[in-house]
């Protein structure tokens, strides 16, 4: 019975402990699976949490080009801001500069003929070739007239010649406090020492003074004295266009100033002569040279002056093509003058009017007159004056103001009139 009870005690106790040590596998493999489940799990999680890590950043990455862009942009629109506000700064600095420098206003050439011709000499087409030409007496030499290009001029024949104009006066003192001088000069291709004129400021025949003279080159002007230290030779530098062309020549003295002018442009501005210049004498130092449309004039007053007394301005210095209303480049100087008085008196307006002299038929005078009335009108226009403070007209050779028996006197009638209106 006890063996039983022992036995079956034994037995419960080798259950219990069976049971006791089956219980902990049990539990283990519950706690393995648990933690397998919890490791699945934790690793779906860490996958999604990695997976939500490259997602985000992939977004984080394109926002970071958004932003960059956009950064860009207020980058560029910052740096236009501050490149605008560093013009404007330099603008204002420019603009601040500008003020503190001086309004530099200069010409060189500035030229205006005298108002009154006091000789005038083509030669005229009457003028026989070959002939002594009958404006000018000789001191030295042989000069003649010759035929150029269909042109009478006059002809230098040999090597230092002299002439003079033949005036009635011409032993006396005919040049004014205020003159101007004007020729067309022609050197022969081949510059040489000798290939030049002198333009004396005496008659040497009559009135011989001192020596001060305008020597006249190819390509330039100088001044010599025999009392005095000018300024020495002003040139344009040579070059084959000079050769073998016309050059224009003028001289404007206003009571002691001198000024010298080759083509367009002021070569010589002597403020003092310590001579007073009595006449004209024409020097060639070669043979074969040539000149033409030899002027001397005297006066003038000053523009403004004239409107105010006399309502016009009177302008004979400004000059065409034989029988054509295109400008000649010497006329900018009185065309320059009108334009700048009437950039500074924005009240004053004109009628540009042409007048001839009475060489021609009545009617091509009167359309010619009219055209080249007009074309000045269109340059002062083209130069910027309002076209409404312009008008042009013509009266051909109906209004004369001097004798057309004489050069002088056609020369003066071959004017253009600037009325106020």
């Amino acid at each position: 019975m006890k063996t039983s009870l022992a036995s079956k005690f034994l037995f419960k106790l080798l259950f219990a402990l069976c049971i006791l040590i089956m219980t902990p596998l049990d539990s283990n493999a519950q706690v393995f699976k648990k933690l397998k489940k919890k490791a699945e799990a934790k690793i779906e999680q860490e996958a999604e949490k990695r997976a939500e890590k490259r997602i985000n950043k992939k977004v984080d990455k394109e926002l970071d080009k958004v932003e960059d862009a956009i950064d860009g942009k207020s980058k560029t629109k910052t740096d236009s801001i501050a490149k605008k506000n560093k013009t404007k700064k330099n603008t204002e600095s420019s603009k601040e500069e500008k003020l503190q420098q001086p309004n530099v206003v200069w010409s060189k050439f500035d030229f205006v003929p005298g108002d009154t011709v006091i000789f005038e000499d083509g030669p005229s087409i009457d003028e026989e070739n070959g002939e002594f030409p009958s404006r000018w007496d000789l001191h030295k030499g042989n000069v003649e007239i010759g035929n150029v290009d269909g042109e009478n001029v006059i002809m230098f024949i040999s090597r230092s010649s002299y002439i003079i104009p033949y005036l009635k006066n011409s032993n006396e003192d005919y040049l004014p406090d205020v003159f101007t001088v004007e020729l067309d000069v022609w050197f022969a291709k081949g510059q040489t020492t000798a290939n030049r004129f002198w333009i004396h400021l005496c008659d040497k025949k009559n009135n011989s003074q001192k020596t001060e003279v305008l020597v006249v080159m190819p390509h330039g002007l100088s001044f010599a004295s025999s009392s005095k230290a000018y300024p020495g030779t002003e040139n344009l530098g040579w070059s084959k266009e000079l050769e073998g062309s016309w050059k224009h020549i003028s001289i404007a003295y206003t009571k002691g100033k001198f000024k010298a002018y080759f083509n367009d442009t002021r070569l010589i501005n002597i403020p003092h002569l310590e001579i007073n210049p009595s006449g004209i004498t024409i020097n060639a130092g070669n043979d074969n040279m040539y000149i033409k449309n030899i002027r001397i004039a005297k006066g003038g007053v000053k523009y403004y002056d004239r409107v105010l007394s006399e309502g016009k301005i009177i302008v004979n210095g400004i000059k065409f093509d034989v029988n054509k209303a295109s400008l000649k480049p010497e006329s900018m100087g009185p065309i320059n003058k009108i334009f700048k008085l009437m950039q500074k008196q924005p009240g004053l307006n004109f009628s540009v009017e042409g007048h001839t002299d009475s060489d021609g038929g009545d009617d091509d005078n009167m359309s010619l007159s009219k055209a080249r009335g007009k074309t000045i009108m269109d340059k002062l226009i083209a130069m910027g004056i309002s076209e409404d403070r312009l008008k042009s007209n013509g009266y051909g050779e109906s209004k004369p103001l001097d004798t057309n028996s004489t050069p002088e006197g056609k020369a003066n009638n071959r004017r253009v009139e600037f009325v106020k209106f």
